[in-house]
């Protein structure tokens, strides 16, 4: 009997250590490892005071937010967790289309070229600018490989290094699936501007990145770079990068108004009444990029379901949407096809144009055809 008790003593004692180790190395992560980012000063949280929708330390959305978070659904989420739908991934590494980093930028000062990289990242050449959107490089759409699965395709499009000079990056909130630090790092001297959302800029300049090519905006605020009319315009979401700083930047969409396109950016987020008013404030838009995953009834109200993506992009005057958030990284527990299989389904209902390229290729406003392959039925 009382080996027995030294035994189990044993094991509490070194359960225990573990734990105790585990919390340790997680302090230490959270306080120094620099993926967190910067916070705001008292100054600058004042000036977010002023904006109408910035209380106690938080951004606030234009319609409330319901995560339903009580007893019965973080027992549901919980469930979810551990027994997903078996599809939850690809059954095998995605081949992705390579671009050719010489063809970017060339004889394409007239028409506007769309590349998708996969999820929300996006390479957009308008009237001969060279702009990406929420780029992401990376194989873990978290702060660390242990907290996160790993991407679905183990090559990009291109590779940072091909890329040329970059006019501007854009950033729509700064979660991990938006907002990554190693892609950061690698681009932050090959472009000569950032367009971000209120206080997400304190990260970029956390990161080294020199405050004279930040640009800050609010909800509705419009900006230009070159010929390109730009403005920040809302969604229904969150931010947050840590344990402590859940909504302390703002989150949004994009418009970009060119010479050879209309475009509008979703980002992410809920369906809302702002989808209508973007559209009655700068649609139509020749294209949407419109997102569609990583979804779950418990968070309606911050990821829109496919069927409400269709809807939003109609809300907004897009006259073709391309679906987005999906088809890269597995952040809910629905199948990794579902997303894309409702949203194509919905579009053809309610006869709105849908284009479905795979992650890589290219599609060019104005074209007869767009692409429209159905790649994800190989995986």
């Amino acid at each position: 009997m009382n080996i027995l008790l030294k035994i189990l003593k044993w094991i509490g004692l070194t359960i225990l250590a573990l734990l105790l180790i585990i919390t340790m190395i997680g302090t230490i992560f959270l306080n120094t490892s620099p993926q967190f980012g910067g916070s705001a000063s008292e100054e600058q949280v004042a000036e977010y005071k002023a904006t109408g929708h910035f209380a106690d330390g938080v951004w606030i959305n234009p319609e409330p937010i319901d995560m339903k978070l009580d007893c019965h659904s973080v027992e549901q989420m919980v469930k979810e967790m551990f027994t997903p739908d078996p599809n939850v991934s690809p059954k095998n590494n995605i081949e992705v289309v390579k671009l050719d980093p010489e063809s970017i930028g060339k004889n394409l000062s007239s028409k506007t070229r769309i590349t998708w990289f996969g999820h929300s990242s996006f390479l957009i050449e308008i009237d001969g600018l060279n702009i990406l959107i929420d780029p992401v490089f990376g194989q873990y759409a978290a702060p660390h490989p242990l907290l996160g699965r790993s991407r679905y395709n183990r090559d990009m499009p291109i590779e940072i290094e091909e890329l040329p000079k970059i006019d501007a990056i854009f950033i729509s909130h700064d979660h991990y699936d938006h907002l990554d630090y190693p892609s950061i790092e690698k681009l932050k001297n090959r472009t000569d501007a950032f367009f971000v959302p209120l206080g997400v800029g304190n990260h970029l300049r956390a990161w080294g990145i020199a405050d004279d090519i930040i640009q800050e905006l609010d909800w509705w605020e419009e900006t230009a770079l070159a010929t390109l009319k730009i403005v920040f315009t809302p969604s229904r979401h969150m931010s947050g990068r840590g344990l402590t700083d859940q909504s302390a930047t703002l989150w949004g969409s994009w418009v970009l108004h060119g010479k050879t396109g209309r475009i509008f950016f979703s980002g992410d987020g809920g369906y809302g009444a702002h989808f209508a008013e973007i559209g009655k404030k700068y649609g139509p838009f020749h294209i949407g990029l419109m997102e569609c995953g990583q979804y779950n009834k418990l968070w309606a109200d911050v990821h829109m379901m496919p069927e409400q993506t269709v809807q939003a992009a109609k809300d907004v005057g897009a006259i073709m949407i391309v679906p987005i958030h999906w088809g890269s990284f597995t952040l809910a527990t629905h199948s990794w096809i579902d997303p894309i299989e409702r949203v194509t389904a919905e579009a053809r209902a309610q006869k709105l144009r849908i284009s479905t390229p795979q992650i890589g290729e290219t599609l060019i406003l104005g074209s007869a055809q767009y692409p429209s392959t159905r790649w994800w039925e190989r995986h």
